[in-house]
Parts: structure tokens; C-alpha cells; sequence
């Protein structure tokens, strides 16, 4: 009989903890291996630890799971987890698998595994949580849900098979665009592509913009031209514009074609300048107003959940027309000084002309220095004519001045494998 019992999907996202409570990092899957008469048998965890690393923890150094919480006997090997032959990822390649009930009464779908602790402190697969195929032809309807044992059903894809691609977007759902990235890089080749294809053109545009730019390539030229238009009109154009940077100019130039005329215009201004420049940097969507615009009209602009947060800090004020490149820029108002004004006040009573704005040619050590010396967390960026033709934010110049492949798994630092302990860890931060 099994002494406890914990289902993966609600393990998934669960703090992991060493002895003395320091936290280690957060359960991302559950890796199991198959075997010929007995239920799959859990051979260990993978933790996405600081630096959004994910690393194998064998489950015999796992002292406990409870609700909420998993401790370890606090070492890890800090080497990125790369799957071996015969390991299987429940949360990744088990659910929304197909099985057959063994008592003739259908099939049904896994949507969830309870991993079970047996007398011999071992962990093994024990209940399945299923779905069976709905009855009624209403799209709102859901089939009926079942508990079975792993002795009860019979798969029908073969052992190592994975899910569907639908079922796997699913479970990821809940993830923010940097955890989404890294988890799509841990998986292979093929069900990398598979689930790229599955996801939506904003989810997919938002994980690419936190992959390397060597990883976005590659996604993309898997896909087909089309589908390439679109998901780079979903990107800012910032991002879409370095990743066009890196295929040849030919390529660039037909999956610019494709793109919607409005944003493939913004992306090909953002083109002309050299990467290391202002202009390379900024973004070529800032908000801009009128002088005449109210505070309560910029701050219902800068409160819309899909602004970058660094990009609503400010607002400029300029003269017509009000789309970059746009008129003369007069001046910056700062998020903090419109809460100091009435809803009615006029921004350009209350403009901010002290801030010189940087010249698109400008280096981007420039506009590093800038943003430290005036502690800003964005800047506008102007031509030789005075015209705002964009911003640039804090997030776009530390992309520039961290390494290349700061956004990877992997740290030459730790190539060969270490263990480490939770002090260890907090060192390399």
C-alpha cells in the first residue's frame, strides 16, 4: 500500500527547499522510466533553479513532498538536464496520452498522474486521472472524469510517445514568456516544432523575444513563410527587427513583404540604423500626445496591461503628427508628476524639458551612461530634425550590454558537472 501520494500537475510550480528551509528553486517535471510488468518508477525531479536553469535532481536525494513543497538533502548538479534514451517527462510526454481502459468500457485520456511513495521509500506511477471522450456534440460539452490504476489501462501510443502537441500547450498555459522560452528549448527537435505550431501567434511572438537570437532563427525558418509574417508582426518591433537582422537580407526582405504594411513599415525604420545605436535599441512604439492632451488621457494610455512597463513610465509630448517619426518632441512627462496634477491639467503645463533626448546615432554606452547618471528607466530618441522616432528603455540596452548568450541554459562556468549546495548557489547569482 502506498504511503503517500502526490499528482504532478499540482507537484509542477511547488517551491524545492534544502534542509535548513533555504529555497533551491521550483519543480518544472517529474521524469519516470518505464518498465515491463510494474507501474513507471520516478527516477527524479527537474528544478528550474536561479539563472532559469533546469537540472536533474535524482529523487533519492528528495528527503520529502508535501503540499506546496519539496525538500532535498540540499546538493544538485547544476549541468542543464538533457533527457536520456528510455526516460519519459510526465507533465511534458504523459499527459493527454490515449489509453484503453482494460475492462472494456473505452478509451480515455491521461490529464493528470499521481506519483505514489511506497514502504520502500521508492516513488512510482500510481493513479491516473482520466477524461473520457465527450458524448454530446455541444462544443461546451466535456467528457466524464475516472480514476484507474496504471494496471488498469493500456496505452495506445507506444512507450516514449509523446502527447499531442494541444495537450502539452495546455499545461503551459500559466507560464510567463521567459519560463515558456526555456521550457520549449528543453524539448526535442521534433516536439519543439510540434508545439510552436500549436501555439498562438502572441504567445508564440512573446517567447521568442526571450530566446537567443540563434533559437529565434531557427524556429522560424521551421515554420512557413506565412506563419513567419505573422508571428513577427506580433513581436515588438524592436525584436522583430534584430531578429530579421540575422537571416540573410534576401530572407529578410521577403518575410518583410509579407508582414502587414503598418508594422513591416516600422520594422524596416528601425533597420536602417546600426545595431550598437540608439536607433538599433529603441522601440518605434513610445507613447506620444499633444500638449493639449489631459493627464487623465495619459494615464489611461499608460495603464493598458499589454505597455511594457518600463515603455509606461513617460509619455512624450510633441508637435504633429503624433506617430513616429513625429513632429518637434517638447518634452517628457514622468508617470510620477501626472499623479501630482489634476485629471483635467494639460500636459504641456506640466512637460518635463530639462531631459535632453539622445540622437538615433548615438552608442548604446551612451545611452547606458544616460539612463545611470539621470537614474531613468527610458529615454526618447530623436533625428537630426528634433522628431521623436522612438525610445529606448532600460531592458533594451542591458540585452545589449550582457553577453550573447546570458538568455542560454548553459554557463560555460559549469560545463562538467557540480555539486553544489544551496550557499553555492546564491554565490553564482
Amino acid at each position: 500500500m502506498s504511503t503517500q501520494r502526490v499528482f504532478v500537475a499540482r507537484l509542477t510550480g511547488c517551491s524545492v527547499f534544502d534542509p535548513v528551509g533555504d529555497r533551491l528553486g521550483k519543480v518544472r517535471d517529474v521524469v519516470v522510466i518505464y518498465r515491463k510488468d510494474d507501474p513507471p518508477r520516478v527516477i527524479g525531479l527537474i528544478v528550474e533553479i536561479p539563472g532559469r536553469r533546469h537540472v536533474f535532481v535524482s529523487i533519492g536525494r528528495v528527503t520529502s513532498i508535501a503540499t506546496g513543497q519539496v525538500i532535498t538533502t540540499g546538493l544538485i548538479n547544476v549541468r542543464r538536464f538533457q533527457q536520456r534514451g528510455g526516460e519519459v517527462r510526465v507533465m511534458a510526454e504523459m499527459l493527454g496520452r490515449r489509453v484503453t481502459l482494460a475492462d472494456g468500457s473505452g478509451d480515455a485520456v491521461i490529464e493528470d498522474v499521481a506519483i505514489e511513495r511506497n514502504r520502500l521509500g521508492e516513488w512510482d506511477v500510481g493513479q491516473l486521472f482520466l477524461r473520457r471522450p465527450r458524448t454530446s456534440a455541444s462544443p461546451f460539452a466535456k467528457g466524464s472524469t475516472t480514476f484507474a490504476s496504471w494496471s488498469d489501462v493500456r496505452e495506445k501510443q507506444a512507450p516514449g510517445e509523446a502527447q499531442s502537441a494541444e495537450q502539452l500547450v495546455a499545461t503551459y498555459s500559466d507560464l510567463r514568456p521567459a519560463d515558456l522560452a526555456n521550457t520549449l528549448l528543453d524539448l526535442p527537435e521534433e516536439r519543439l516544432i510540434d508545439v510552436v505550431e500549436e501555439l498562438s501567434d502572441a504567445r508564440l511572438a512573446d517567447a521568442l523575444e526571450e530566446m537567443p537570437e540563434e533559437e529565434q532563427v531557427h524556429i522560424l525558418e521551421a515554420l512557413g513563410d506565412e506563419r513567419a509574417a505573422d508571428i513577427l508582426d506580433a513581436m515588438e518591433p524592436d525584436d522583430a527587427a534584430d531578429l530579421l537582422g540575422q537571416l540573410p537580407e534576401q530572407r529578410s526582405e521577403e518575410l518583410l513583404e509579407l508582414m502587414e504594411p503598418e508594422e513591416a513599415e516600422d520594422v524596416r525604420a528601425l533597420l536602417k540604423y546600426l545595431p550598437d545605436t540608439a536607433g538599433g535599441l529603441m522601440t518605434s512604439e513610445p507613447i506620444v500626445l499633444s500638449a493639449e492632451a489631459t493627464v487623465a488621457e495619459a494615464l489611461a494610455l499608460i495603464r493598458r496591461h499589454e505597455l511594457h512597463p518600463a515603455l509606461a513610465a513617460a509619455v512624450f509630448v510633441t508637435l504633429p503628427p503624433y506617430e513616429t517619426p513625429t513632429g518637434r518632441l517638447l518634452g517628457t512627462v514622468h508617470f510620477q508628476r501626472m499623479l501630482r496634477y489634476p485629471p483635467h491639467e494639460r500636459l504641456g503645463a506640466i512637460i518635463d524639458d530639462s531631459l535632453e533626448p539622445v540622437p538615433a546615432t548615438a552608442s548604446a554606452a551612451e545611452v547606458a551612461r544616460m539612463l545611470a547618471s539621470y537614474n531613468l528607466v527610458s529615454v526618447p530618441v530623436v533625428d537630426q530634425a528634433r522628431r521623436l522616432v522612438g525610445a529606448i528603455s532600460i531592458d533594451d540596452v542591458l540585452d545589449y550590454l550582457l553577453p550573447d548568450d546570458w538568455r542560454s541554459h548553459d554557463d560555460h562556468r559549469t560545463a562538467e558537472p557540480v555539486a553544489v549546495t544551496t550557499s553555492a548557489i546564491r554565490r553564482r547569482r
